[in-house]
């Protein structure tokens, strides 16, 4: 199975914080997930950036 690298980035300050991969077959749409960020020290919603 292909697996590609995508870069998450946060929904409020704009930062790219986490690279991880995921099957573009099975899940074409751009993943979201709330995650812990750095700059913004709370947890935020990241989307996957182009």
């Amino acid at each position: 199975m292909p697996r590609d690298k995508i870069i998450l980035a946060c929904t409020q300050c704009e930062e790219r914080n986490y690279h991880t991969t995921k099957n573009k077959r099975l899940h074409p749409q751009r993943q979201e997930w709330r995650k812990y960020c750095p700059r913004c020290n709370s947890h935020t919603l990241h989307k996957e950036t182009k």
